[in-house]
C-alpha cells in the first residue's frame, strides 16, 4: 500500500485542486500558520497560500516552549500549551499582518513537582467559552474560563485521572488529548498513561468537569488521540504504543464500546512502534506513524462508519509528530520533528488520497501546526 507518486501524479493532483474564490471572485488572502517546536524556545510563523499550497517561512514570532496551540474563535489571540512546571498555558495577542506574538498572560493548571508539568493538548469549547487543557505530567484535565476579551482565568474545574500501564512511560495517568462530544455534555480524555479513555461529564453553564466512567484499552497501548465522526455516534481512537486505530460506538449516556481495531503499521513492520496523530476529514481518517515515517489514510464506510485502509505514503521527512488539515480540506501540513521540516501534502477530496507536493520549510523540531485564518 506504500506509494511513491510520480511527477506526473503530483502535477495532476495539484491541478485538480480548485481555485477557491468568494462571491466577488476574489482569491482569499494567505493564512497565518503558527508552528510549535518540541523542547524549543520559540513559536515559528509562516504564511500559507490555500490556493496554490505555497508555504513561506516568517521565522520565530514568539517566545514559548510550545507543545500545542489553538486560536481564539474570533479574536486575534493564540493560546499556547507549554512544557513549563505547573502546567502553564500562555496567552498571546496575534499581529495578523506580521504573525508576531505578544504575550499578554499565563495561567497554571497544576502539576508542580510532577517532573515537568507539561501540557500535551488544549482545545476551545466555544459554546461555553472554555479552554480545556490536558495536563500530561499532572494526570489531570482542567477547564479554564475564557472572558469576552479572551483573557484566561484560573481553572474552574479539574478532573484527576487515575491508573497506570506496563510501559515504563506509563508510570501514572497522562492525559494526551481531549474532545467534547457533540451534545457538549461529556469530555473524552485519551489517557496515554492509564490505558483508558475517560468520559468526564461536563456542565457547560458552570464549566464543571466531573469524574465519570472510562473505556479501557489493551495494557500498554497508550491512547493518544480521539476524534468524533461528524454524525456524533462513532469515535475513532489512535493508540501510540501499539500504533493501532480503533473504531468505537459512542452511546449518548456517556459510554464507549469497541467495534474494530486496525494496525497503522505495515505488515512487514519491524523496530519502533509509535503512532502520532489523528484527523477526521470528510469521508476519510488520517493517521501519522512515527515508527515508519508514514501517513496512513482510511476510508469511512458511509453506512457502518467502519474503516478501510486505502493508502500509506512516506511523510516526506522523519518523525511526523503531528499534522493539520487546512479548513478548506485540500491540504495537509506535517510537522516532521526529527528532520526539522514542515511538509505540504495535497488532498484529493474525492478519493481522500495524499500527494506529496515537494514543498516544505525548515523549522527546528516542529511538533504542532495551527492555522490562524485572517
Amino acid at each position: 500500500m506504500t506509494e511513491n507518486p510520480s511527477r506526473r501524479t503530483i502535477l495532476g493532483a495539484l491541478a485538480a485542486v480548485p481555485v477557491l474564490a468568494g462571491a466577488s471572485g476574489a482569491v482569499p488572502s494567505r493564512d497565518l500558520v503558527h508552528i510549535g517546536t518540541w523542547k524549543g524556545q520559540n513559536v515559528h510563523g509562516a504564511w500559507f497560500d490555500p490556493v496554490r499550497g505555497d508555504l513561506t517561512p516568517i521565522g520565530p514570532v514568539g517566545v514559548a516552549d510550545a507543545d500545542w496551540s489553538v486560536p481564539h474563535p474570533t479574536l486575534p489571540i493564540l493560546y499556547v500549551a507549554t512544557l513549563e512546571e505547573d502546567g502553564v498555558v500562555y496567552t498571546f495577542r496575534v499581529d495578523r499582518q506580521t504573525g508576531t506574538l505578544t504575550k499578554t498572560g499565563e495561567v497554571a493548571t497544576g502539576g508542580a513537582g510532577m517532573g515537568g508539568g507539561g501540557v500535551s493538548f488544549i482545545a476551545v469549547d466555544r459554546p461555553s467559552s472554555t479552554l480545556l487543557v490536558a495536563n500530561f505530567e499532572a494526570g489531570l484535565t482542567a477547564a479554564l474560563p475564557i472572558s469576552r476579551t479572551g483573557v484566561l482565568g484560573p481553572p474552574t474545574s479539574v478532573a484527576q485521572d487515575t491508573g497506570s500501564g506496563p510501559n515504563p512511560r506509563q508510570n501514572g495517568p497522562h492525559p494526551h488529548h481531549v474532545a467534547v462530544d457533540p451534545t457538549g455534555r461529556f469530555v473524552l480524555v485519551a489517557d496515554f498513561g492509564a490505558d483508558q479513555v475517560f468520559v468526564h461529564p461536563f456542565h457547560r453553564a458552570t464549566r464543571t468537569l466531573s469524574v465519570g466512567g472510562s473505556y479501557r484499552t489493551a495494557p500498554g497501548s497508550g491512547p493518544r488521540r480521539v476524534a468524533f465522526h461528524p454524525d456524533g455516534r462513532t469515535v475513532y481512537l489512535l493508540n501510540e504504543l501499539t500504533a493501532d486505530l480503533q473504531t468505537l460506538r459512542w452511546h449518548p449516556e456517556g459510554g464507549l464500546t469497541h467495534r474494530q481495531t486496525l494496525p497503522t503499521n505495515a505488515p512487514d513492520h519491524t523496530g519502533t512502534t509509535s503512532a502520532s496523530d489523528l484527523a477526521v476529514a470528510g469521508r476519510f481518517v488520517y493517521t501519522g506513524n512515527r515508527g515508519e515515517n508514514s501517513l496512513v489514510v482510511h476510508a469511512i464506510d458511509p453506512r457502518t462508519h467502519l474503516l478501510r485502509p486505502i493508502q500509506r505514503v512516506p511523510c516526506a521527512g522523519v518523525t511526523p509528530w503531528s499534522f493539520s488539515v487546512h479548513p478548506n480540506g485540500h491540504w495537509l501540513l506535517v510537522a516532521n520533528e526529527a528532520s526539522n521540516t514542515v511538509n505540504v501534502f495535497g488532498i484529493d477530496r474525492a478519493t481522500g488520497r495524499l500527494t506529496d507536493t515537494g514543498r516544505s520549510i525548515p523549522v527546528p523540531n516542529p511538533d504542532s501546526i495551527t492555522f490562524c485564518r485572517r
